[in-house]
């Protein structure tokens, strides 16, 4: 049963921090004034985050107040200011609550976080603030490019939170707020909780998942691994996500009707690049016909393979190709296809050498140095804090690799920030602090698959994007872009991964020092198209599986009135699309965290936008020199330093000198 807090607990609490100062309550005398972990105890939050509210809202008083005529200056930048120290909190908890939690955390952030959704609607709710904010909006063309930018992302947080709506509605919209946002938290709390019951249950972390597929021979064993897998938040009792998940949708319906959106799809994406569902609907379609034409390509591969085990006696006649056979068959297709077996790679991928090469690679391409930096505090163990700096020498942020599963981590990888990059009021550059989190397998030695590796990149992609930032407000710098944009940068990172001169640099056998060899690398490189109907395939079915989601509306969710319904729905769903029966979606419902615990709602197309666009940038940098300084100077300049500070078209087609290709992704993919 989850951990609650006593009264007597609390008061013990507050006696033990009676006699010393809350470290979020004053300056951090720190290196570079990171966060000083030790001195945090579980006690100071609440009274922290307490107290950045009441700060904040005087601050937003204040703003109101200013008898002078509203500019930006005295509205749009003075709220850029507000909040520090509630930032200052949210940036420490947040990011412990996922990647470092106890049960005494999660209890907290059960009851801090409506606390929080309502503090934020008493902003965005506010009309007197609203109209100070409107005033500086309806004469934005005085201002430069970027206070255009962050001026029109802060009205239309208030648009799209209901300040227009009558006092009954406003009221209505703030109940589907704060009661979201803690379904939101305990779909990630219970689906933690499943992720640890599975490895209890089959012995593996979720993140060994597939290698534990592709190379365990009993194929019982792989049939029990992927029903514990893919029932997640599926098995009932006090985990079970899906009346959460029914809930959660039926409230999103509800806050987009009372905007006048039809579905909460056709809200979510009116600011993305998309701009409506139609649009992704249509873009999808085409990469999933493509991938499932390729799919039954490899389930012939595969299917060839299984029949030699039938001829052999390994299995009974008549076996074909079921779902938790496709990695074990995939990786014996591989083999002979390309000659290629990861045990071989694996070496050569000891995670400290990966993270050298994800460093050579940012250095190589961007000039950024990375270095260890032992006088910064970490908050476990296991993780590594560097410093970031720029080939001149200046601070660029700090780094924390959180590379390792522990069952206080949820699964999956991500970027996040500490601290954000932006200006104070003096205009002193801050810079940030950025932390990568990672589920890699734990122990000595710790190798990756080419899969591991392509995620390191990933995630140091993201961090790039908020190290050379160079914004003055921190509402558009770094990652804080649309989100079908965001992913455009990770995933042009991972283009480096396996490019030869940086293998040379980074891919060395953790026994003996030799540098990866040459017909490896070719193996590597040959494969990396190998199986892209069912990884595409995958992929694309949960992007469509969250679209349709976020496209019923209030009176289809009706209709939905327990699991069986839900299943139904995934169903239909997976054979309206075209998903062979082989495949599953990378994330079914009650285990797809991203849309409904980590803002990707309506948005998992965004990987598959973004790689459009990144696939495309890649191909540019090919035929210009892949290495070419020029051209990496450019991309930096267009767009890693200017964050949100423009309309991301815009700066595409300045980089590029029109729109992307949309060929460019299955190209890269193998699927044309």
């Amino acid at each position: 049963m989850k951990t609650k807090f006593t009264l007597f607990t609390l008061i013990i609490m507050s006696m033990v921090s009676c006699n010393r100062t809350n470290p979020f309550f004053k300056e951090w005398d720190t290196p570079y004034g990171t966060a000083p972990f030790s001195e945090i105890k579980l006690s100071d939050y609440k009274p922290a985050f307490e107290e950045g509210i009441a700060r904040q809202r005087a601050e937003i008083q204040a703003i109101i107040d200013n008898p002078d005529a509203p500019c930006f200056e005295n509205v749009i930048a003075a709220y850029e200011l507000s909040g520090q120290l509630l930032s200052k909190v949210e940036g420490v908890f947040f990011n412990l609550a996922e990647s470092d939690s106890t049960p005494e955390m999660q209890a907290l952030e059960e009851e801090i976080t409506p606390v929080l959704t309502a503090a934020s609607d008493e902003i965005f709710m506010n009309p007197a603030f609203f109209a100070k904010v409107k005033a500086v909006y309806d004469n934005r063309e005085v201002l430069d490019r970027e206070q255009q930018m962050a001026t029109k992302d802060l009205y239309e947080a208030f648009v799209r939170n209901g300040v227009a709506l009558d006092e009954a509605s406003q009221a209505r919209f703030k109940e589907i707020n704060t009661r979201l946002a803690s379904l939101s938290q305990k779909f990630g709390t219970n689906l933690l909780a499943e992720n640890n019951a599975f490895k209890a249950a089959i012995g593996i972390s979720i993140s060994d998942y597939p290698d534990y597929m592709a190379s365990t021979a009993d194929r019982a064993l792989r049939q029990k691994a992927f029903e514990a897998y893919s029932s997640r938040g599926n098995n009932g009792g006090e985990h079970d996500n899906n009346a959460i998940v029914v809930e959660i949708m039926k409230l999103r319906t509800e806050k987009a009707n009372l905007l006048g959106f039809p579905t909460s799809a056709a809200y979510l994406l009116d600011d993305k690049m998309a701009k409506d569902p139609s649009t992704v609907d249509e873009f999808l379609s085409r990469i999933m016909a493509a991938s499932m034409r390729k799919a039954k390509e490899e389930i012939a591969d595969m299917q060839a393979v299984m029949d030699e085990d039938i001829a052999a006696g390994i299995l009974p006649a008549g076996s074909v190709i079921e779902p938790w056979d496709w990695f074990w068959y995939a990786e014996k297709v591989r083999a002979r296809k390309y000659d290629l077996d990861e045990e071989l790679t694996k070496p050569y991928f000891q995670v400290d050498s990966v993270r050298k090469g994800v460093f050579f690679a940012a250095e190589k391409v961007y000039g950024v140095k990375v270095t260890l930096a032992p006088e910064v505090e970490v908050y476990n163990p296991v993780v590594k804090a560097y410093r970031v700096s720029d080939a001149d020498g200046s601070l660029l942020g700090i780094f924390y690799a959180d590379y390792f599963s522990r069952e206080t981590k949820r699964g999956g990888a991500w970027m996040n920030n500490f601290r954000d990059q932006y200006q104070d009021a003096s205009g002193e550059d801050v810079r940030p602090v950025i932390v990568n989190v990672c589920n890699f397998p734990a122990g000595e030695p710790s190798l990756l698959t080419i899969d591991n590796v392509s995620t390191a990149f990933h995630e140091f992609g993201h961090a790039l994007h908020g190290f050379l930032t160079k914004c003055r407000y921190r509402s558009v710098s770094g990652t804080s872009v649309a989100r079908d944009f965001v992913e455009t940068f990770s995933q042009f990172n991972e283009n480096w991964a396996f490019q030869t001169e940086i293998l040379s640099a980074y891919a060395h056998d953790y026994r003996s020092g030799e540098t990866i060899p040459a017909d490896l690398v070719a193996k590597i490189a040959n494969s990396l198209k190998f199986n892209q109907g069912f990884t595409t395939g995958e992929l694309c079915a949960a992007s469509i599986l969250d679209m349709k989601w976020h496209e019923l509306t209030a009176e289809q969710l009706a209709q939905f009135t327990d699991a069986e319904s839900i299943r139904a729905f995934e169903t239909r769903v997976c054979k309206e699309m075209g998903l062979i029966d082989e495949i599953i979606p990378r994330y079914r419902t009650t285990y797809f965290n991203h849309i409904f615990n980590s803002g990707y709602s309506a948005g998992y197309y965004s990987y598959l936008w973004s790689e459009v666009l990144d696939k495309d940038a890649f191909e540019y940098f090919e035929q210009q020199g892949i290495f070419n300084p020029e051209v990496a100077r450019r991309f930096r300049s267009i767009f890693l330093e200017r964050g949100g500070s423009e309309e991301p078209m815009t700066l595409y087609r300045e980089f590029r000198g029109g729109d992307p290709d949309t060929g460019a992704l299955l190209r890269a993919r193998g699927l044309e």
